[in-house]
Order: C-alpha cells, then structure tokens, then sequence
C-alpha cells in the first residue's frame, strides 16, 4: 500500500535541487558539465572556522545541545543583530536551526493554518510557497519583473494585504535575482506595513555580507524598529562563511513565536548540529577581513558574466546589487527551435536544452513564479564562467 499525505501532495519538489541532481548525474557518467544551477560559494570554510570545529570535538562538546541552540551561540547572535544591524534583541529570543530553510518553516507552521495567506513577491525562492502551501495556507504571489528591478512596490503590498495576511516574506538581496532593496524602499513598505497590525514579516537576509558597489545592506527591523516585534529577522552562516554543509541559520523575532519554534523543533529534529553550532560562534565572533576579499571576487564575477550575457544576441540581463546571481531573460529565444527539432515553449524548454546539448545547468524563471527567465549562479572561478558563457552563447546562436 502507498500512501502520501494529502499536505505532502499540495508541494512541488525543489526545482534548483533537481536540476543540480541531474547536472551530477550527467557528470558522473562522464559529461563536462558546468553547473550554474547551485546557490553554493565555491570558497573553503575560512580556518579559524574549522579550526574551531576540531577544538569543540577534541573538547567533547559531541553532545545534545537545547533544542533552540546552545547560550554561547545565542548570545553570539544577538551581538551580531546589535553591532551589525543596530537590532537590539536578547538571546532569549533569538533561535538557531538546521540552516536557514528550517528557521523559515518552522515560523510558517508554528503560525498558519488553512484559510491563511502569506504575501511572497516573485521571483521568490523555491521553497517559499510550497512551505506555505505545506501548512494548507495560500500563498499570494506579487510579480515584480526586471522593468522594476524585481522589487514589489509600496502599492502592490497595500493592494495584496487583506484580513487573512498573516506573513509578508521579504528576500534582500534576492535568490534568485540578486536584487536588494534600500533602506528608503523598506521604509515606505513599512508605512503600508503599519496600517495592518495582523500582519508579520519574515526577512531573509542570508545574502547580507554579499552586496556590491554602491549598494547599502539594509533590514526591516532596523530601518523601523517599532515593527520589530512582528518582524523575524533570518540569517544564516552558510553563504557569507562558506558553510552551506554545515546547516546552521538563525533568527531573532518575538519571544512568543520563539517559543512556539522551539516547541515544534523540539518534537522534531531537536537541535542543530552540536559542532556546527560552536564552528558558528567562530563564524560570527571571529576576523571578518576575508569577506571583503570574497565580495571583490564575486563582483568581478558578475561583471563578467552580466557584460558576456548582454552580448549574446536576444538576451538582456540586469546587473544585479548583490548575492551570486543573475536572472536574464530568455523572451527573444521562446519559439525557436532548439538543436533536436523541439520548439522552446517555454524558460523551462530553454534551460533543459541548454543543460542537453552544451552541458550547462542553470534554472528556469518558471521555478521562482516568474517566466520567461532564468537563474545562473555566478559562484565559480572566472576560467569555469567563462567556459559556461562561451556554452551559452553556442547555444543560443544555435537556436533558430
């Protein structure tokens, strides 16, 4: 007998995660295979951060932790929040889970229920509104396309709001498309924000440390404190520190909803990884000097992958403010042909062909609700960028 829940059937795997599982696949059976499609740095765990891995095993802190993670890092975080955010918070309410993703679901199924609505601006990242949907919630989507620089306006928000909004997720810098909203764009979506007091905000800042050029880092809870007590505030240390592996992401938000993770994380995973958790406290405590050599590197990146791309005839891509991708259109390649004869019907149809006859996996616009894109995640050396956009460009004067 198979039997899967009626919640499990509501949600769509992970597109990026297939995709990457295909690309390694390809690669296993010997295909030369440049994979645009992962969300990972390709960076080593800095040294003082393993190092401090090796020192908790060699001190025996192998063991259970609390289920919300242990002091050290608590208050480890809630220094972070003050000296980088300007967020006053106590340890007491600040959280830490296996990476940021279960930060985010659990604030979704401590909170919603069916005849719910959580307000997700697209392109959103995968994962947002099947957790929403997991809970029997409805997700309503807000479109903001490239001719507004992939950010939601003041207007749309009011528009969206009604008396089932429970949750507003806000992504800055953006997965997938690297766009980042300025603290004066934060401002007025907060003065839309204070005319409904029922409604929450997540803010995903896990891209924080990866902003570029003039572009400022801002949050929520910092440019309008007096929302912070229906604001959760998420980071993590996997993409600023290398330590996608490593699973560790946090938040800080209202001592209630805190208490309600923690309850729902007890009776499921318990704590975070022990040694992760103590590497963690290295990550946010310890020289912070390599970030900036970190951020130059993937700013040259995406210059070179933002100027090759708008070269290719037909594409347009904008040259996103921060995190490690850009989000080009494919609309002048949609009705084509590509190399077997199919017609490209769709982004999905041209990143499949793009993966199929030149070994490049990127993901389709379609997968973060807004077509005709897609998503190429500039996280490798320039030698391999440059190999990829070569690929892209066969491709795509192939097409015809």
């Amino acid at each position: 007998m198979e039997k899967v829940s009626a919640a499990l059937r509501r949600i769509k795997p992970s597109a990026s995660m297939a995709i990457s599982q295909l690309a390694l696949e390809k690669k296993a059976a010997g295909d030369d295979v440049i994979a645009l499609s992962a969300g990972e740095p390709d960076f080593d765990t800095p040294e003082p951060i393993r190092n401090a891995a090796k020192r908790a095993m060699d001190e025996g802190k192998t063991r259970y932790t609390a289920a919300s993670g242990i002091p050290e890092l608590k208050a480890a975080i809630a220094r972070k929040f003050a000296r980088d955010n300007g967020i006053k918070t106590d340890p007491a309410n600040c959280f830490v889970a296996t990476g940021g993703k279960q930060i985010i679901y659990n604030a979704m199924m401590a909170t919603l229920d069916e005849g719910d609505e959580a307000i997700i601006p697209a392109p959103y990242w995968v994962s947002y509104p099947e957790m929403v949907r997991l809970t029997g919630a409805t997700p309503i989507i807000l479109a903001a396309d490239a001719a507004q620089g992939f950010k939601i306006t003041p207007a749309q928000l009011d528009d969206a709001i009604t008396d089932k909004t429970v949750w507003l997720l806000l992504n800055s810098p953006s997965n997938p498309t690297g766009a980042v909203y300025s603290a004066d764009e934060l401002k007025a979506l907060a003065e839309v924000l204070r005319n409904y007091p029922h409604v929450m905000v997540l803010m995903d800042d896990i891209y924080e440390h990866l902003v570029y050029g003039d572009a400022k880092f801002a949050t929520l809870a910092e440019v309008a404190p007096d929302l912070q007590d229906r604001i959760v505030t998420m980071n993590g240390v996997s993409k600023a520190y290398g330590m996608t592996g490593w699973r560790i992401g946090y938040c800080t938000g209202p001592s209630w909803l805190m208490a309600a993770m923690n309850k729902l994380q007890g009776q499921s995973t318990s704590n975070p990884c022990s040694i992760a958790q103590w590497a963690s406290v290295e990550a946010l405590e310890g020289d912070q000097s390599f970030l900036d050599k970190w951020r130059d590197a993937f700013s040259s990146r995406r210059d070179f992958v933002v100027d090759r791309l708008n070269k290719i005839e037909g594409m347009n891509c904008l040259t996103p403010d921060g995190a490690f991708y850009v989000y080009p259109s494919c609309a002048s390649f949609i009705g084509k042909a590509r190399a077997d004869g199919k017609v490209i019907e769709n982004d999905e149809d041209f990143v499949m062909g793009l993966l199929a006859e030149q070994n490049v996996a990127s993901v389709h616009g379609g997968a973060y609700g807004l077509s005709p894109y897609f998503r190429v995640s500039y996280a490798l050396s320039l030698p391999e960028l440059e190999r990829a956009c070569d690929r892209i460009e066969a491709y795509c004067a192939g097409l015809n």
